[in-house]
């Protein structure tokens, strides 16, 4: 084993694409959407600074661990959120090719990115707080709301590119570049999934303000809570990175420094396009957000699927 075996995957892992960059870059989109949210309103919205600001405040306030919770649990829940979005992170394709490409990525890649879910509802579930009970449950039961209808949304292109590899999926799209128009219904039904996977309005149900406090973090101070904020940004960098590379291209054929520009101006968009969602839309109920995810998205997903198929036997 040489050094640079054992460094190669360190730096990948903790500066770029992993722990640094998404930290950064997820803490300069979470910026993005607040001033876009807040033009929106005719508000001059944050400083750029604000987000982290934001996070070493936390990280100076006292962690508060409730009396009756497992504490091991509660402690190292936040830490697991991060650990799965990172591992997502490198099998995306930044550039042409994700760093650890395989046959079936895209599949593990939706399981790594319903980890942080889960330990939202086990943050929530561990608290011994009713009010976090209640957010707890109402993660566990969105996510079988939007979960089927974003799988099935990235099932499309995969049927057209004949590969489960995001990577090969990703040059499928850009060499195919008028299928793109056909994908414009799953893109749009990714995009609407990963809203409710952030738990951000119109499915910011989970949290709740105005009724159960703060729903699943109720009881999370200090640095646990900024942890679990930081990993909820990361998981929106590596959505939007998902989507892009399954949807738009990926790095449309750039390499090196261009490939990373391409990546940043795209996931940016799709950023921007959360923002605009969630300034149009008021909070629904979590009957609401079932019926719409089963009822409109699901079935849109499988038309989606029906085209795409169609189309896979036309083209050959």
């Amino acid at each position: 084993m040489t050094l640079d075996s054992v460094l190669s995957p360190l730096f990948f892992i903790l500066v770029f694409p992993g722990f640094f960059f998404l930290s950064v870059y997820g803490t300069f989109l979470e910026w993005v959407d607040r001033k876009c949210y807040a033009l929106m309103q005719n508000r001059i919205g944050p400083p750029i600074y604000q987000p982290v600001a934001d996070f070493i405040k936390l990280l100076a306030k006292e962690t508060i661990i409730p009396k009756h919770c497992d504490t091991a649990l509660f402690k190292t829940l936040p830490f697991f959120a991060m650990a799965s979005v990172i591992t997502a992170m490198l099998l995306v394709p930044v550039w042409p090719q994700a760093l650890f490409p395989f046959q079936g990525d895209l599949v593990v890649i939706i399981y790594l990115l319903t980890i942080p879910t889960m330990t939202f509802f086990l943050a929530g579930w561990s608290s011994s707080s009713p009010f976090a009970t209640i957010g707890a449950v109402r993660v566990l039961t969105q996510l079988f709301a939007y979960e089927v209808p974003l799988m099935l949304a990235l099932l499309g292109p995969a049927i057209l590119a004949g590969s489960w590899n995001i990577t090969e999926i990703s040059k499928f799209m850009f060499q195919n570049p008028l299928l793109l128009i056909v994908q414009i219904p799953g893109f749009l039904i990714a995009v609407i999934t990963l809203q409710g996977k952030l738990e951000r309005l119109p499915f910011d149900i989970p949290h709740g303000e105005t009724e159960i406090v703060g729903g699943a973090f109720t009881e999370y101070s200090g640095g646990l809570l900024a942890f679990f904020n930081l990993a909820i940004d990361m998981e929106m960098v590596v959505g939007a990175a998902l989507i892009n590379a399954v949807f738009l291209g990926g790095s449309m054929g750039a390499d090196g420094i261009l490939a990373i520009v391409v990546f940043l101006g795209k996931t940016t968009f799709i950023v921007l396009l959360l923002s605009v969602l969630k300034a149009i839309m008021a909070r629904i109920r979590i009957e609401q957000m079932i019926n719409f995810c089963w009822k409109i998205l699901a079935p849109l997903s499988l038309i989606q699927i029906a085209m795409n198929i169609a189309l896979k036997i036309r083209i050959g």
